[in-house]
């Protein structure tokens, strides 16, 4: 039997947003929340995913109750990991129908309208998907310790690596290096301090800076940034392959790295066509 309504989730690291629409397509109400990573926190994410959805319920003008008649898709950051994912599948649910992706798979289902194809996300953390019409092949998705290939954090990391080098005189000071010691007030203790509680997001916060320094003719910064990209050409040759299909490059880093990228790489690469939720609901009709 065919649920009365669809609901979709774009559950990310950052924020969570949703969209509640009828089997046909039309949209009744759509809402944003804050984070729902279920691998950093499973029960504060789950328990936000489900207060926004009431949330969408409510500006639906719907009762809560309408749960039970509706096909949920959630994707959602950390879904990734196996064992998160096998937790997932365990958690009660009140819904006719519970769908569950990582944020990664639903972003390639909009980027490519259903198609087959492939998404390399590269922002504060980078993960890739490529869909083949029967199932999701994923890279990266690791977190920064151990993968994040192509991302503003690992590249901003390097800077203050390369910052640190410099001012201990081991090679040579450099715009970017300069900028990055003096926001440190040329202190390596101070900068030492500063990573004890950094997160992946504080270290994305120099990835600009070093965009910024390769334009003004810093070849230490443009080294980093073709290592960056030198990474992604990677990842996006490996989706390429499992796809067979096109690809598209989203994320905050996806728009200044993607110059970066060889010619050929740059001409595989395609626009977005839809973004994630929209990806979540055309999942909901294979699911």
């Amino acid at each position: 039997m065919q649920s009365e309504f669809l609901i979709g989730v774009d559950g990310g690291g950052t924020h969570c947003r949703t969209r509640l629409t009828t089997p046909d397509g039309r949209i009744l109400a759509e809402c944003t929340g804050g984070s729902a990573n279920v691998y950093s926190d499973f029960t504060g994410a789950l328990d936000r995913v489900n207060t926004l959805i009431d949330q969408t319920f409510i500006a639906a003008d719907l009762p809560l109750s309408a749960r039970s008649n509706t096909h949920a898709v959630w994707g959602l950051a950390g879904a990734n990991v196996p064992s998160v994912y096998q937790r997932l599948q365990q958690h009660p649910s009140s819904f006719a129908r519970l769908s569950l992706f990582s944020d990664v798979d639903i972003a390639c289902a909009g980027a490519h309208q259903g198609q087959p194809g492939a998404v390399l996300i590269a922002g504060t953390g980078s993960q890739g998907a490529a869909w083949d019409g029967r199932r999701f092949h994923r890279v990266g998705g690791w977190g920064f310790a151990l993968a994040d290939h192509g991302s503003g954090a690992l590249l901003g990391q390097r800077a203050l690596r390369k910052a640190l080098q410099a001012h201990d005189g081991i090679i040579a000071v450099t715009p970017l290096t300069d900028a990055v010691m003096r926001h440190f007030s040329h202190s390596p203790d101070a900068l030492l301090n500063w990573t004890r509680h950094a997160t992946p997001g504080d270290w994305g916060h120099f990835s600009p800076w070093v965009f910024d320094a390769a334009q003004q003719g810093d070849e230490l910064a443009a080294g980093l940034i073709a290592e960056s990209a030198t990474e992604a050409t990677v990842m996006l040759d490996a989706l390429a392959q499992a796809s067979h299909g096109p690809l598209a490059l989203m994320g905050g880093m996806a728009a200044p790295l993607l110059p970066w990228l060889a010619e050929a790489m740059r001409n595989k690469i395609v626009p977005a066509q839809e973004d994630a939720l929209s990806g979540a609901l055309r999942l909901a009709s294979l699911c």
